[in-house]
């Protein structure tokens, strides 16, 4: 009896689940609606044209909500005039003469295959026909080329699961600010502000807010936590944790410099949904400017 009820709960989670993608299905009406709550104007208007590259190549667990963001980034840009964009799924796109056409890089969802997390081998693997040595020198160069690009003064852009991408490789987490290490079950989660006053975080009115999300949590880079800290969690508060953790306090959100670059993480949101709130539709674009370049703030890293 208790495996037929366990079996009834999670085929009822599973048609919710699926109902909800279908309901969100990213169309133009979506991003219309969207795009009505979204801000009029960026914080900053640039003194030049932006141009930013989307990555969004996918290798491993293939997150609904993907094209939803890939969408929305465009739509800001657009309707504030703080940038343009050029999405690409091809690997080359790192290529380093490629980069330099770009003020910033936006790495969305480019979740790599286990166990070996390593999205742009794995994409050589499918799009080329090379051989396994001359794939992972080809990979190998293409990573660093995105490493030397921020260091140089290029921006980078994270959301939610492009911290995946190299998710074995110590420099990409040196570069990002840390490493994907589990999420609990999806769930509400609140996410409080770190300063509240911060120049990043103006949309949320120094409010927390609460949303359905999969909590992230880190490892390898995030444990030397060299960034500036926006959003974070309790982790008390979540349910379905893998493990005990020390500590309690999980940042989710952030902004570091990396040589002469810029870096901004942003964990939420695994939903489309949550892009209809224009707190977060604001987030995204400031950390966009941020990473550009056009929004000047505090990146010292604070030490918790």
């Amino acid at each position: 009896m208790i495996k037929k009820i366990t079996v009834v709960v999670l085929l009822a989670f599973v048609t919710l689940t699926t109902s909800a993608q279908k309901q969100f299905k990213c169309t133009p009406q979506w991003v219309q609606k969207v795009a009505k709550i979204a801000p009029a104007k960026a914080e900053v208007q640039p003194t030049k044209t932006r141009k930013v590259l989307i990555f969004d190549r996918i290798t491993g667990y293939d997150h609904w909500v993907t094209p939803h963001t890939t969408e929305i980034i465009k739509m800001l840009g657009e309707k504030t005039g703080a940038y343009e964009t050029t999405v690409s799924k091809d690997p080359f796109c790192l290529e380093a003469k490629n980069l330099k056409k770009y003020d910033a890089v936006v790495l969305n969802n480019t979740c790599s295959k286990g166990p070996r997390r390593d999205l742009i081998l794995d994409a050589l693997e499918e799009d080329t026909k090379l051989n396994e040595a001359e794939m992972v020198k080809k990979a190998a160069e293409l990573e660093a080329n995105l490493i030397k690009y921020v260091e140089k003064g290029g921006g980078l852009m994270v959301a939610h699961g492009g911290i995946v991408m190299q998710n074995m490789s110590m420099p990409f987490s040196a570069l990002v600010g840390g490493s994907f290490d589990y999420h609990p079950k999806q769930q509400k989660v609140q996410l409080e502000l770190c300063e509240p006053n911060h120049p990043l975080l103006k949309g949320f009115e120094g409010k927390a807010f609460v949303h359905v999300d999969e909590p992230y949590l880190f490892n390898k880079a995030y444990d030397q936590k060299n960034f500036r800290p926006l959003l974070y969690m309790d982790t008390d508060k979540l349910e379905g944790k893998k493990k005990p953790i020390d500590d309690n306090i999980r940042y989710v959100s952030w902004i570091k410099k990396h040589g002469k670059g810029r870096v901004f993480y942003v964990s939420p949101s695994h939903n489309a949904q949550s892009f209809e709130d224009a707190r977060l539709l604001k987030f995204y674009l400031d950390g966009a400017q941020y990473v550009l370049g056009d929004l000047d703030c505090d990146d010292t890293p604070v030490k918790p």
